[in-house]
């Protein structure tokens, strides 16, 4: 069984800590064995690539870094809020946002 977490993929997130601490972006990836979530455009790190079929110059890329699930939040309508669940009214699990009580599309 998979592991219920507060964000998903396509989700727009803060960094709540770190170096990259107020940053926001939107979720690429999520690896739920390590419950980690890679955000686009933060914690970029350099990779040193050799040459390839696809990179045939090889060189030095830019690429996101995961980060851990517990240092992002989920942004809703611009404001950064905590996950709640609740039935909706056809009996169905969905996230609420706790700011405002409004369901999480």
């Amino acid at each position: 069984m998979q592991k219920k977490l507060h964000i998903k993929v396509g989700d727009t997130v803060k960094v709540l800590s770190g170096e990259n601490r107020g940053q926001e972006g939107k979720v690429l990836t999520i690896d739920r064995k390590k419950d980690r979530a890679t955000v686009e455009g933060v914690n970029m790190i350099k990779k040193h690539v050799k040459p390839d079929a696809a990179n045939p110059q090889g060189g030095i890329v830019e690429k996101e870094a995961a980060l851990h699930i517990s240092n992002l939040m989920l942004v809703h309508n611009g404001t950064p809020t905590r996950v709640g669940r609740a039935l909706n009214k056809d009996g169905k699990r969905v996230r609420i946002a706790k700011k405002t009580g409004e369901e999480i599309k």
